[in-house]
């Protein structure tokens, strides 16, 4: 029996599964929405490029296309994101959930759990073309990004503004401020000796 809660209990929620699966769809579909931006019309990528985009009326021979693309990949990048905090939020709420549950319960079986070193399992990793794929995606192409008027609001704000004199640190001026740091240290140690001195003395005058 208690082998088998805890093999339920180490066991990936039903809600995560789904979540984690999101993510390995959307990354999937990032790589080969990247690989036909790049030039690759294989049968196969042109038909998930098609899927990505059925429902809409954007079809793959217009002039904007590229454009397309990259708005769709980014959209997919912004789920993804959404996704993980999602995971992190629930498993955060799970675990303390868990954990004030299981100190009502048993404090000391509680306290060992925290103090349990975390082991990290080492499953099958990604296909190794989806990982490459994927980091050019996020890494190698341009992003159009939406530039609102009220970045031109702050812009003209700003230019305004005095910009600060640059400031030059040499090694002449960090001598002198380790020499002054050093030197306030001795004077502090000395002050704190004195002090000492003095209560010493207070304290053997009042037990004779």
């Amino acid at each position: 029996m208690a082998g088998r809660a805890t093999t339920q209990s180490n066991a990936i929620p039903a809600w995560r599964k789904r979540i984690e699966d999101r993510i390995a769809k959307a990354r999937a579909l990032i790589g080969r929405l990247t690989s036909f931006r790049s030039g690759n019309n294989r049968p196969r990528i042109m038909r998930t490029v098609r899927m990505a985009f059925a429902g809409t009326n954007i079809s793959l021979s217009q002039p904007d296309i590229t454009q397309k693309l990259t708005e769709r990949i980014d959209d997919l990048k912004q789920k993804i994101a959404a996704w993980g905090k999602r995971i992190r939020r629930f498993s955060e709420g799970s675990r303390r959930f868990n954990q004030n549950r299981l100190f009502q319960s048993d404090q000391k079986r509680l306290y060992k759990l925290l103090e349990r070193p975390k082991v990290c399992g080492a499953g099958q990793g990604p296909d190794q073309a989806d990982i490459i794929a994927f980091w050019r995606g996020l890494w190698s192409e341009p992003v159009n990004h939406s530039e609102g008027p009220w970045m031109e609001v702050v812009a003209s704000q700003g230019a305004t503004v005095t910009p600060m004199d640059p400031i030059t640190i040499t090694p002449e001026d960090v001598a002198e401020a380790t020499e002054n740091f050093s030197t306030r240290c001795e004077q502090l140690r000395l002050e704190a000796k004195r002090i000492g001195t003095i209560i010493q003395t207070y304290c053997n005058s009042k037990s004779t």
